[in-house]
């Protein structure tokens, strides 16, 4: 296990953010902290880079206005961005990170960005989805 996967663990401690799954042998946490919207938020530490994930939404059966209105809402993010999973079937948040300086504040500013996004559009993505 690397010292920085042990320190990104130890931001999440001190910024109170729970982790409900380790994955040790992947350097891979999954967190959630429910008032700030985050569920399920996967943190995987690779070579150099830290990945932040979460599914936001399916993709609707028409999503031409969707992803119109996602390019527009990625515009407003300070970090990360709205984007698809690889089948295309899932709406994600998705940001990344370099491991070799990452800094408290710069995994709290990401993991905020996430909040963030969730607080003021989440209501809007979904209206996206059918009832």
């Amino acid at each position: 296990m690397s010292e920085k996967f042990e320190l990104v663990k130890a931001y999440l401690e001190d910024m109170q953010i729970a982790v409900t799954t380790e994955i040790p042998e992947e350097e891979i946490v999954i967190v959630e902290d429910e008032d700030k919207g985050i569920k399920n938020l996967i943190i995987d530490c690779e070579d150099t880079i830290v990945v932040l994930e979460q599914s936001i939404m399916p993709v609707p059966a028409d999503p031409k206005d969707l992803f119109k209105r996602l390019l527009q809402l990625n515009r407003s993010l300070v970090h990360g961005a709205f984007t698809l999973d690889d089948e295309g079937k899932k709406v994600l948040f998705r940001d990344t990170l370099q491991l070799a300086n990452l800094d408290r504040n710069e995994l709290e500013a990401s993991i905020q960005a996430l909040s963030l996004g969730l607080a003021e559009y989440g209501s809007e993505l979904l209206t996206y989805i059918p009832k």
